[in-house]
């Protein structure tokens, strides 16, 4: 389905196929004209430099996640008195990728873009699995149809096949050729190229299971395919309903349909959906109690967040807030100093990295806080700021934020436990120091270390030597103004002074920040104290000061002691964020996810060093065929190369359960590679692992090259013939790309 039905007609579709010029705009000195248009196949934006020759740019609407109208960005609201907002928009694109910001000559042309890529993107949203393939491997068609005539000889379609990662043998692709070539030609038009594609992918793996099952070796039966579910992916509940729901939703032959059955077509339809997804689609849905105290969550935590790169030099951006912010992250933090005209800033500082105003960060976190989540956000402060700025900042909350910020207990008692994400619903927690505590009030001001972390690293070997001034070390003392100590409720920091003190001493609403060495250590030495301790209190952890790079740590440590804010770099793609997103995909992506039970019991006496000791200790056996690759995409974009891919399964948990297994590589063949080799594990603590799945090209000379990964919980694994859609480095899906595997779990025993 090319995107060539009536929306081809559209007025704002046909004036973006007639393309505008456009000024792209960089920063306050960097504006320049680019011609823009969109393709034939209605869905590549392609753009040139009147002056660049033949060079040229292009994307895909799909990579686009919203449009934004007038001055929305950053780089827009700088360039406001030169550019009209009527002329204004932003491209968002998904993952980490930067805006595009752009202003048209009038204010229709603005107009037709903004409306006319929403459409696009609309479109493209809406599309099925099936068309989304099409559209996919017509998208390759346009791409090698160099002369555009919209025809290809077998010459071409060897070329293109290798474009997109297959290797075969000449004599087959030729026959398959000959087989779509309808008009004898020995031309291929762009449906019969579709057709020769479903030729050349269908699936001898799926077919032998389909096989398997099916009576007369067309079709499914409603009785045979309630047998695949019962038997094969282990569905015992409804299995018959099931059956039915799959064939409605998935079987494209009318007749078969009428029939109550499944076609080959349809059940290689079902496998790929989100049914036959590894991710149990159930477990995606907002499902966990939300009605238990804040500390019995994990929460989706950022450090820095105001920081688009590295710790030293980056740019300090509000688009960092919004991009953490649409990952469902749920704590930020705002690191707060005296900017010189009297306004505060937010940077990382001693640094060079760039400043931001701190209104314009709360402002902000405001407009996009609840978004992907309406459950709490925690707004982390690092307050570096004298008296008068922190007063400031305090009138800056109250008036921005209004009713959302919580500004006292709910009910106007004491705490004796936080309250529920479910009871703060829209609700924007500040986490800071306080004068005293909720029980009495005490003197105007308080003296006090400086800020959580520079206490935390100050004099610690994780600390770079540069962080302080020693004029700052010297006046270390600084005050703290009643006006935002006020604004502090269910989040006060405080110092850590050992569990047996907290026990004793301390209150539900008080928290305490650990460097990720200091939580590491003390995971290993008192794992079960720091358990019991994380079910009364928040504890929040960060990444070592030397971490300038903006690289992050295995978030897997502090969860396996139940610590809840765990707080990564979200800038920065790689494992850690893959677990974070992994753990995080369910419950609606929400932000939030319900600890197991006995990370949430006062007296439990749960140990990650020792799993086997807790009362309800229940092992299971993990059994993974990693049978075979689809679509795999290229890694190296040089012409004739091909990937040579293999499958590493890695289990992360408690100590005992973190390990790796993988499959050997098949050479040249990144298309439809096949392993049928089967992944052994035990998993001591079900309830903490997560697994991912890592598709690598294999070098001999050199490390192994990324292709793609899907990182999930082991409790949300649906056991049986199941696809994994496979994401990028960015987290962002890369269609039709996936692995196709077979999954049972069972008791160890």
């Amino acid at each position: 389905m090319c995107m060539k039905t009536a929306i081809q007609d559209d007025p704002d579709i046909k004036r973006m196929m007639a393309g505008s010029t456009l000024r792209k705009v960089k920063s306050r000195s960097w504006k320049k004209q680019r011609h823009f248009r969109l393709l034939e196949d209605g869905l590549t934006i392609w753009y040139k430099s009147k002056w660049a020759g033949k060079g040229h740019s292009t994307f895909s609407v799909t990579e686009v996640e919203a449009v934004r109208e007038g001055h929305q960005s950053e780089i827009l609201l700088s360039t406001a008195e030169e550019f009209p907002a009527d002329l204004c928009f932003t491209l968002v694109f998904h993952g980490r990728q930067g805006n595009l910001d752009l202003v048209a000559e009038s204010s229709e042309e603005a107009q037709a873009w903004i409306q006319g890529v929403r459409k696009l993107i609309h479109k493209a949203q809406t599309m099925d699995e099936q068309e989304r393939l099409d559209q996919w491997v017509r998208d390759w068609f346009q791409k090698a149809d160099k002369n555009k005539d919209g025809k290809m000889n077998f010459k071409e379609v060897k070329k293109l096949l290798k474009m997109m990662n297959v290797e075969m043998n000449e004599d087959h692709a030729y026959h398959l050729f000959k087989m779509a070539d309808k008009s004898q030609s020995d031309s291929l038009e762009i449906e019969q190229f579709v057709h020769f594609y479903k030729i050349l992918t269908q699936r001898d793996e799926v077919w032998k299971v389909f096989q398997d099952y099916s009576g007369d070796g067309e079709k499914l039966m409603l009785e045979e395919l309630e047998n695949f579910l019962r038997t094969e992916q282990q569905e015992e509940e409804q299995s018959a309903q099931h059956a039915k729901q799959l064939i409605d939703s998935y079987e494209p032959s009318e007749t078969v349909k009428k029939q109550g059955a499944m076609s080959l077509e349809g059940f290689q339809m079902y496998l790929c959906s989100q049914d036959g997804s590894i991710f149990n689609p159930e477990l995606l849905e907002l499902h966990h109690d939300m009605s238990q105290p804040l500390s019995h969550y994990f929460i989706s935590s950022s450090h820095n967040t105001y920081l688009l790169e590295d710790q030293l030099r980056g740019q300090s951006s509000l688009e960092a807030y919004i991009q953490a912010l649409k990952r469902g992250c749920r704590c930020v933090e705002v690191d707060c100093w005296d900017g010189g005209d009297g306004e505060p800033v937010v940077y990382h500082g001693h640094t060079l990295t760039s400043k931001i105003l701190f209104k314009d960060v709360i402002s902000t976190i405001k407009e996009y806080g609840f978004r992907a989540s309406d459950f709490p956000i925690i707004v982390s402060l690092e307050n570096h700021c004298g008296l008068e700025q922190q007063t400031l900042m305090a009138q800056h909350l109250t008036q921005i934020l209004g009713d959302l910020l919580q500004t006292s207990t709910l009910d106007g008692q004491v705490p004796q436990q936080l309250p529920s994400p479910q009871e703060l619903r829209g609700k924007i927690l500040l986490k800071a120091k306080k004068i005293g505590g909720l029980e009495k009030c005490v003197d105007e001001t308080l003296t006090d270390e400086v800020s959580d972390e520079e206490e935390m690293v100050n004099g610690d070997e994780e600390s770079p030597s540069a962080e302080e001034p020693q004029a700052e070390k010297k006046n270390k003392k600084s005050k703290l103004s009643r006006e935002l100590s006020d604004l502090v409720v269910y989040c006060k920091s405080v110092h850590f002074h050992g569990f047996e003190h907290s026990l004793s001493h301390a209150k539900c609403y008080e928290m305490s920040s650990f460097s990720e060495s200091k939580a590491k250590k003390l995971s290993k030495e008192t794992g079960t104290e720091f358990v019991q301790y994380n079910t009364r209190q928040l504890s929040r952890t960060y990444p070592s000061g030397l971490r300038t790079d903006s690289s992050n740590y295995n978030p897997q440590d502090m969860w396996n002691v139940g610590c809840q804010i765990v707080a990564l770099n979200f800038q920065t793609a790689g494992l850690e964020m893959d677990l974070n997103d992994g753990l995080f995909k369910q419950n609606g992506g929400c932000g939030y996810v319900l600890k197991p039970d006995f990370m949430r019991d006062g007296s439990s006496q749960f140990s990650p060093e020792k799993p086997e000791e807790r009362p309800s200790y229940k092992p299971q056996r993990l059994s993974i065929q990693v049978i075979s690759g689809q679509q795999l995409p290229k890694v190296n974009q040089k012409e004739g190369s091909i990937v040579d891919p293999l499958v590493r399964v890695e289990i992360y948990g408690v100590p005992q359960d973190q390990a790796k297994e993988e499959t050997s590589h098949i050479n040249n063949n990144g298309f439809n590679p096949v392993w049928n080799k089967s992944l052994n594990f035990v998993i001591h603590t079900p309830e903490l692992a997560l697994v991912r799945f890592v598709v690598e090209d294999y070098d001999k000379a050199s490390r192994n090259d990324f292709i793609g990964q899907f990182t999930l919980p082991f409790t949300c694994v649906q056991p049986g013939y199941r696809h994994i859609h496979l994401l990028s480095k960015d987290g962002m899906p890369i269609p039709p790309s996936s692995l196709f595997v077979n999954i049972s779990i069972s008791d160890y025993n």
